[in-house]
């Protein structure tokens, strides 16, 4: 028994292990967009297949430790770190892909429309980081209150949008440097969204309950196998 829960202490470890990779390759693909750096740019992309190894030792960790028949709440938090690699796998997506967005900017005079990218940067980075305090916390209360705040961060990539949409009609010859700014933008929300996915494991691990489909609950869809 002491064994496995070594075991499953070093499951922990590794998730939070590939959530720092993840968050950083976030932090620097804007930095490398901000401070037209195609050096860190590259950086995040080629450190892409670190986070990609990550997932794939963590599956493989998960599956061994599922074999060993654990207690029901163990047999979730294992499902649930498995859940969260995933998000984090393609929180690490999302970081490459503003990275390669940013390198196509590098190459074209810097836009002269002031674009809060860094702002919605924040947000995104700080509603992943208290998704995954959640989870080292196993605190399902702020998880609930913290799932509903992603329609902020949807609201400021709407604001962004919108400016690029007005400045692109207005400015036709721009109209590359703001669709990529764009694409960044959505990554960003993206990476928000793979966020509330984290918390809404952690209710899950905590509660024993699935919120993710509230509206598919309340019709009365039946669950697979209940």
């Amino acid at each position: 028994m002491l064994h496995f829960e070594n075991e499953l202490a070093g499951l922990k470890q590794k998730l939070l292990t590939m959530a720092s990779h993840a968050e950083t390759a976030v932090r620097s693909g804007v930095e490398a967009l901000v401070n037209r750096d195609d050096r860190l740019a590259e950086r995040v992309k080629n450190d892409d297949q670190v986070i990609d190894r990550f997932e794939v030792e963590i599956d493989d960790l998960a599956i061994h430790l599922l074999s060993k028949a654990p207690l029901a709440t163990n047999l979730r938090l294992i499902t649930v770190a498995m859940k969260v690699s995933q998000n984090l796998e393609r929180v690490g997506d999302e970081a490459t892909k503003i990275a390669k967005r940013a390198l196509d900017l590098n190459r074209e005079p810097p836009l002269k429309l002031d674009v809060d990218i860094p702002r919605l940067s924040d947000e995104v980075l700080k509603y992943l980081q208290r998704a995954l305090d959640c989870f080292v916390q196993m605190d399902s209360a702020v998880a609930r209150e913290l799932i509903p705040q992603d329609k902020q961060i949807d609201e400021l990539n709407r604001q962004i949008h919108r400016q690029l949409s007005s400045h692109m009609i207005a400015n036709s010859a721009d109209v590359p440097r703001c669709l990529y700014l764009m694409v960044i933008a959505k990554s960003l929300e993206r990476i928000a969204d793979h966020a509330k996915n984290v918390a809404e494991e952690v209710v899950y691990l905590c509660e024993a309950q699935d919120i993710r489909h509230p509206s598919a609950l309340k019709s009365g869809v039946t669950p697979a196998g209940s």
